[in-house]
């Protein structure tokens, strides 16, 4: 098997552990086969990571004493220093493999293996539901809101922070510093920057998934407005590594570049199709089902908007012909709802 026909099974094996199965939520087996099933176009080699061992995980220095964890559809990353380690984030999928990737690190380089601090991105389960592995003798650190949202969600798998900030806060660790800082709401309210400076790193979760599209909906986005003016606040950082806590791979500063170019075509044409989609002939169709001539509009409306977007990104980024349709609907609606682009005020 070729590296990359290697990487791209091994993520796939990781997307399947990481989902429920449809068999397991219906509570019976599937009538579907994979014949019935719609074809995607490739995934570009540029998307792919490393591959992961037969635990399940791949770990890599980022830089210096630096590292970071992926099972191919989550990522972490840990800081090793003289009194401890500093995890960044505890996903459930890889699980007791972030500590089977420090013991293997820490016995490399001759370091403590012992997690003393737990970071957290913001409050959401896939990203946190494994810190309670980590026991209780771990300060946890994370925005305010996340506690509220945490004691809100009384997740055992996820303890509250014990140290929390509104704006920022610099974590200092046997000599090493770590910058956090809340910049508004984006992919939730919570969702804070994580700054390395001393290893060139910036970790933000769930705006930039480095090679790929958003994930469905906009990252089932939370604020978004926020979140499209998210990678400029990123890009104002100087790193050279980017931590996304999707996918298998770093991410780069121009990865950001294509991303930002990415959500900005999806704009423009959702602009487009906003003045060039004719409401009238779903209204006269529907007549007084009002809901089914708003919804087949809407789908026309996304339909013009993505298409051209689909086209152009098929192969720079994976899964653009994916999810690049759910995206442009919820940008579409932000602008009409957010920003008020063709409101109309009755005559």
């Amino acid at each position: 098997m070729s590296p990359t026909n290697r990487r791209s099974f091994l993520a796939t094996g990781a997307a399947l552990a990481a989902v429920p199965t449809v068999a397991a939520l219906a509570g019976q087996a599937s009538a579907a086969t994979s014949t019935d099933l719609p074809d995607y176009a490739p995934i570009p080699p540029s998307a792919l990571g490393p591959a992961v061992n037969s635990q399940g995980y791949y770990v890599g220095r980022i830089e210096k004493n630096l590292y970071w964890v992926t099972d191919g559809t989550y990522q972490s990353a840990f800081l090793t220093t003289r009194e401890g380690v500093v995890l960044f984030d505890a996903p459930p999928t890889i699980g007791h493999n972030l500590q089977r990737a420090i013991d293997e690190i820490a016995s490399a380089n001759g370091v403590s293996n012992r997690v003393t601090h737990l970071v957290y991105s913001h409050h959401h389960a896939d990203h946190l539901g494994a810190s309670s592995l980590f026991g209780k003798n771990v300060v946890r650190i994370g925005h305010a809101e996340t506690r509220k949202l945490l004691a809100r969600d009384n997740d055992p798998a996820r303890p509250v922070p014990d140290i929390t900030f509104e704006k920022s806060h610099t974590l200092r660790v046997g000599g090493e510093r770590v910058e956090l800082a809340w910049h508004g709401t984006n992919h939730t309210p919570d969702n804070v920057y994580i700054h390395l400076p001393d290893h060139k790193t910036l970790m933000l979760v769930d705006v930039l998934l480095p090679g790929w599209v958003p994930f469905d909906s906009f990252n089932l986005n939370e604020d978004v407005p926020g979140s499209i003016a998210a990678p400029a606040k990123a890009m104002s950082y100087p790193w050279k590594h980017f931590v996304g806590g999707h996918i298998g791979r770093l991410g780069s500063r121009q990865d950001m570049v294509v991303y930002q170019q990415y959500v900005d075509d999806i704009i423009a044409n959702v602009k487009k199709a906003l003045a060039a989609v004719d409401p009238t002939p779903f209204f006269v169709k529907y007549g007084n089902n009002s809901w089914a001539a708003v919804k087949e509009y809407q789908a026309a409306q996304v339909a013009y908007a993505s298409a051209p977007v689909i086209k152009k990104y098929t192969g720079v980024l994976a899964a653009a012909d994916v999810y690049t349709a759910s995206t442009t609907f919820i940008i579409l609606e932000s602008l009409r709802l957010d920003l008020g682009v063709d409101s109309q005020v009755h005559a």
